[in-house]
């Protein structure tokens, strides 16, 4: 609940205390830049939660402070957009982690001095001269529109941008199915994806009156159901088309929602993303919170309430200010978005350069090739989170490289949700082991997630949902490698919760007809919920 800070600026005098001394509130926000240094994961979780409370309360006074100076509000919201495309280029060079985040540091790949000292050059060169310096200036346009729709608006514009964009290879996994391969790859086509965002950009920035128009939303929306329903390269391409939208619009509901009162509009936007970012994780843990049932295996409900906030905000910004044809640009404006276009295209070519640095050589040698010998295991990964909370890829890759495990089956392994913040472990491994990878179910198949890498060619792979009634679903994965010339399948099964005795039973029956079908030699990699020799143990 951090992130509704904003609705303190409903209170006149902490408003204008905070709009006069931006730059220290700006300053005070990277204290979470700092929190890799707190030992304790509890402790750095609240430092954590003071940065993204004055974050959010800074961005929040900031963009409205320059209300009554359009071409001032427009280069904030350019900085806002293209600071996700760097973040996420960010993570598309590491791995899926950001270098700064107070889940790293220098032992497991951190860049924490280097980024916050970036972070403290770019608030002071951003704070030394602001239009609210002085104090609040007046918006010079009467409010028009609702101020609950534009806040409904950033509600969905900052979910979609969270869950959707601030990972490359996040909405490429949704339309994943496996080997033979189909569709898009993390590595290259997540340049793609950063493409898209910024070509999003530009037209919510040029062409502001097709971007809130009708039309585009429709467009939007028909993107976003072709990537909920479909996978493959014909999902990535709904994928593609919604990245754009998402930050076309951006422009257009962050300069409609500065109009109105910021308790309202970011204050009700930060509330209702908070709903959003739970029921986009009740979808999966609906058998462990209050009213799941209602959000099991519902991710078109999430997406569609998405589309339907942003819609609102549409609304309201057709409201406060109508389509008038092109608006005339000043002579400073026009330089400043040049600069803009500058920028965008050092970030693609950084883009295109990671990404052709980052492509796999599928050169893999197994570690007994020799002997033809052949190892597996199966490993609970908890999220790749150590119990200190820090990430764990590095150690688990010495770890797996220690072992000389060829074949190794990973669970509790989808971490592409906000609360895990929208990573893939299996990229780091892979690339630095010379390994092929399944990601298993995609984040919108709705489990904890299973994961397959090989040293061995994947020759095919199928995923499976286990017959889940009661409890949270089960993943599988049937892959038939090519071990030395020999085709052998490999079987990765995370069975469900010792309490569901009756799914328990469907989800082996269900495995057991599975590895019967196989006419080739097989091999099981999973584990039971259950205590050794207690319950239901050797039944299943």
């Amino acid at each position: 609940m951090s992130t509704v800070s904003p609705v303190s600026l409903g209170i006149g005098p902490l408003r204008r205390f905070v709009i006069q001394n931006i730059r220290w509130m700006h300053l005070l926000s990277l204290t979470g830049l700092l929190a890799y240094l707190v030992k304790f994961p509890e402790y750095r979780l609240l430092s954590v939660g003071f940065a993204v409370c004055m974050s959010c309360l800074s961005w929040a006074a900031t963009l409205y402070a320059e209300r009554s100076q359009p071409a001032r509000l427009e280069a904030r919201i350019s900085a806002f957009g293209l600071g996700l495309m760097a973040s996420t280029i960010a993570k598309f060079a590491f791995w899926t982690n950001n270098p700064i985040w107070p889940v790293v540091h220098a032992q497991n790949g951190g860049w924490n001095k280097t980024g916050l000292a970036l972070a403290i050059l770019a608030v002071l060169r951003s704070t030394r001269r602001t239009a609210s310096s002085g104090g609040e200036a007046p918006s010079p346009r009467a409010e028009k529109g609702s101020s609950a729709l534009a806040g409904l608006g950033l509600a969905g514009l900052f979910f979609a941008m969270h869950s959707l964009l601030s990972d490359s290879s996040t909405m490429i996994l949704w339309v994943w199915e496996g080997y033979p391969v189909r569709g898009p790859l993390a590595v290259p086509h997540g340049s793609y994806t950063i493409f898209a965002m910024g070509v999003g950009l530009l037209i919510g920035l040029f062409y502001t009156d097709f971007a809130r128009s009708w039309t585009f939303f429709g467009t939007g929306s028909v993107a976003a159901a072709v990537l909920t329903t479909y996978s493959d390269w014909f999902g990535y391409y709904g994928a593609l088309v919604l990245a754009a939208y998402i930050m076309a619009l951006a422009p257009v509901l962050i300069s409609s929602a500065v109009r109105h009162s910021p308790p309202t509009t970011f204050g009700l936007g930060f509330l209702v993303y908070n709903i959003l970012v739970l029921a986009h994780v009740w979808i999966v843990a609906y058998a462990f919170v209050p009213g799941g049932f209602l959000m099991r295996e519902h991710t078109d409900y999430v997406m569609t309430v998405t589309m339907l906030c942003m819609g609102a905000g549409v609304f309201s910004a057709q409201a406060s200010e109508p389509n008038n044809g092109r608006k005339s640009t000043n002579p400073a404006a026009r330089k400043q978005r040049g600069y803009y276009i500058y920028v965008l295209v050092a970030l693609q070519l950084l883009s295109a350069s990671i990404a052709y640095l980052r492509f796999p050589s599928y050169n893999y040698t197994p570690y007994h090739k020799d002997e033809k010998l052949v190892t597996a295991g199966i490993w609970t990964i908890h999220f790749s989170l150590d119990n200190d909370m820090w990430t764990s890829e590095r150690r688990m890759r010495d770890a797996i490289k220690e072992l000389e495990i060829d074949v190794i089956g990973l669970l509790e392994s989808d971490l592409q949700r906000i609360i895990m913040g929208n990573r893939d472990t299996t990229q780091y491994i892979a690339e630095d082991l010379g390994m092929y990878v399944d990601y298993g179910p995609g984040p919108n198949k709705h489990t904890w997630g299973s994961a397959l890498l090989s040293k061995f060619p994947i020759v095919n792979s199928t995923h499976h949902l286990l017959p889940s009634p009661v409890g949270e679903l089960a993943p599988a994965i049937h892959a038939t490698l090519d071990m030395y010339g020999e085709l052998v399948d490999v079987f990765l099964f995370h069975s469900g919760q010792e309490e569901d005795v009756e799914d328990r039973r469907l989800q082996s029956e269900y495995l057991a007809q599975l590895m019967r079908s196989s006419p080739r030699p097989s091999i099981l990699l999973s584990y039971l919920v259950t205590k050794p020799n207690e319950g239901n143990y050797k039944t299943y």
